[in-house]
């Protein structure tokens, strides 16, 4: 199952397609019973504004869902998500000319706010994670930083990169390696390699003495690299399908900094690159 991020791009796009307000008043599948299956089997029923007593339209209801998952429940969100496109798909929702047909314009939204969380979602409505092995560029660089901003929220599992069996940091790195230099050392430890993208995008480490007069940001950056070893010293070191990515004798609220602490790294490495390639 995937486990797309929920942003607001998302569920608004996601909601269009079962909007059949604007159908000239044909009903089209999904139902709102359809609807409030996924709804309950994605564990979501306490967000459910018709199941609370509320008369309201099918787009707004999963805009509602979705709304108060991405912050209360985001695996919830996600596994609803993945069961709705899988309803849509299996009415005709994406097959043009069927009674169901959402509409193109509604299909290329939704395949533009999946896109831009690190997701494809085909023509017939399948969706799964982006191949990174397979990206390069800007393209790649979108998709990390997709990982980065849920791994920021405390999403566990962006922790490790679908398709590289690398954690976020790790992958981060040598994106920006091979983005600058073309290529990046696969042998390198892990402080080798996160020194080697630092150092490729000018950004201080904490073997680089302070200078007088150097501006502030230069400590932040020092302190991002350190807190950068830390958390690669709590890693599960089992690597993907293993569980938490965190040894297990971390807290909740250990393994929560961790895996926030990873988010702000990669996103900071991210936003350096991007504004080195304008």
């Amino acid at each position: 199952m995937s486990n797309i991020p929920i942003t607001d791009t998302v569920l608004h796009a996601i909601a269009q397609l079962v909007d059949d307000s604007g159908n000239s008043g044909n009903y089209r599948e999904p139902s709102h019973s359809d609807i409030e299956f996924q709804v309950n089997a994605a564990g979501l029923a306490a967000f459910d504004p018709k199941q609370q007593g509320q008369q309201i339209g099918k787009a707004k209801r999963v805009r509602a869902v979705l709304y108060e998952a991405m912050t209360a429940n985001h695996s919830g969100g996600s596994r609803f998500v993945t069961g709705l496109l899988g309803k849509i798909r299996a009415c005709g929702g994406f097959r043009a000319g069927a009674p169901n047909f959402v509409g193109s314009d509604a299909i290329a939204n939704a395949k533009s706010a999946c896109d831009s969380v690190g997701f494809v979602l085909a023509d017939d409505g399948t969706l799964s994670p982006k191949v990174l092995t397979a990206l390069r560029g800007p393209e790649l660089t979108d998709a990390l930083l997709g990982y980065a901003r849920r791994a920021q929220r405390g999403a566990e599992d962006a922790a490790l990169v679908a398709g590289t069996g690398k954690d976020l940091l790790e992958a981060t790195a040598a994106h920006v390696l091979t983005t600058i230099r073309g290529s990046y050392p696969a042998g390198a430890n892990f402080q080798a390699l996160l020194g080697m993208a630092f150092t490729a995008l000018d950004l201080a480490v904490p073997e680089m003495p302070e200078v007088q007069g150097e501006s502030p940001v230069r400590a932040m950056e020092r302190g991002l690299f350190a807190t950068a070893l830390g958390v690669n010293r709590v890693r599960n070191k089992q690597g993907s399908g293993h569980g938490r990515p965190w040894l297990p004798t971390l807290t909740e609220a250990e393994a929560k900094a961790a895996i926030e602490s990873v988010g702000t790294v990669a996103s900071y490495l991210l936003a350096k690159l991007t504004i080195r390639g304008r």
